[in-house]
C-alpha cells in the first residue's frame, strides 16, 4: 500500500503573525509548525504503516524552510519526503494550492492519499476536497476514525452529533480532524535519519497536467480585500463599585441589558 500525506508548515500563532504589504502571510519572518490537522493525518498513515507495511511519503508546498515540517515527519516515520517550491507558486490561494499540490501527485503512485481537515492559517477546509476533485477520486471528510479492508478505507465521519460510517474504493482521499488519534513523538533516531535523509524538491516544471493561469497569487481566485494582525479593542468602561454587591448588581444590570440572562 503506497499512502502520500499532504501536510502544511503554518505560522505558530502563539508568536503573532506578520503580512507583507498585499495582504499574503509573510511566512519567512514567523515561527512555524506542522499543522495539527495534517499532524494528526500523518499518524494514521503511520498506523496504518505499522499494520499493513505501507510506504508513506509525505508531500508539501510551501518555502524552502517548510523542509524542517518535512524532517520532522520523517522523525516520526515517514519514508519518503518532497518539497515543492517556486516563486511562481508563491500567494497561493485554496484553488492554486490545490492546483499544485494535484499537478505533483501525479507524478507518484497512492493507494491512499490524507490530508488534514483544514489549516490553523486558514481554516477553509477546501484543499483536500479540491485535491480530489482535481484528480478525479473519491474524498471523505471529517475522519475521526480511519481503517482499511482489503481495497477500500472506511471512515467515521464526524457529523454534528454523530458519526457517519463511509467506505470508498482506493485510490481515495480522505480528510483527518486533529481528534483523530494522539500523534507520536519523533525518536532519538528518526531525528538522526531525518537530518541526513535527502527531500525531493520539485519546481514548476515538474507539475503535471497544469496551466500557468492556474497558479500562485495571478491564479488566485481569491482577493484580499484587508489584512491586519492585530483587532484594535475599544479602552472599555470602568466602574469603581462601593462594594462587592453593587459589582454583582452592576455585572447582573449589563448581562440583562444585552439579553445575555
Amino acid at each position: 500500500m503506497k499512502i502520500v500525506v499532504c501536510i502544511k508548515q503554518v505560522p505558530d500563532t502563539k508568536g503573532g503573525v506578520k503580512f507583507n504589504p498585499d495582504g499574503t502571510l509573510d511566512r519567512g519572518a514567523m515561527l512555524a509548525i506542522m499543522n495539527p490537522d495534517d499532524k494528526a493525518g500523518l499518524e494514521a498513515a503511520l498506523r496504518l504503516k505499522d499494520q499493513f507495511g505501507a510506504e508513506v511519503t509525505v508531500i508539501t508546498m510551501g518555502l524552502p524552510k517548510a523542509a524542517d515540517a518535512l524532517r520532522e515527519a520523517l522523525a516520526m516515520g515517514a519514508d519518503k519526503a518532497i518539497l515543492v517550491t517556486d516563486r511562481v507558486l508563491g500567494g497561493a490561494d485554496t484553488w492554486a494550492t490545490s492546483t499544485t499540490l494535484a499537478g505533483a501527485l501525479r507524478n507518484l503512485e497512492y493507494d491512499l492519499i490524507i490530508t488534514g481537515r483544514q489549516a490553523i492559517d486558514g481554516d477553509t477546509a477546501q484543499v483536500g476536497p479540491q485535491i480530489a476533485e482535481h484528480l478525479g477520486i473519491p474524498v471523505i471528510s471529517y475522519a475521526q476514525a480511519i481503517k482499511v479492508e482489503g481495497d477500500k478505507v472506511v471512515v467515521e465521519r464526524l457529523y454534528d452529533d454523530r458519526y457517519h460510517v463511509v467506505e470508498a474504493q482506493m485510490p481515495c482521499l480522505v480528510t483527518a480532524l486533529s481528534e483523530l488519534n494522539q500523534p507520536r513523538y519523533m525518536t532519538p533516531g528518526g531525528i538522526f535519519d531525518a537530518c541526513a535523509a535527502e527531500i525531493t524538491t520539485w519546481g514548476r516544471a515538474d507539475l503535471k497536467d497544469v496551466e500557468d493561469c492556474n497558479l500562485g497569487l495571478k491564479g488566485s481566485p481569491t482577493k484580499i480585500a484587508k489584512a491586519s494582525d492585530k483587532v484594535r479593542k475599544g479602552a472599555g468602561e470602568k466602574i469603581v463599585p462601593d462594594s462587592t454587591e453593587d459589582a454583582v448588581a452592576y455585572v447582573i444590570g449589563k448581562f440583562k441589558e444585552k439579553h445575555i440572562i
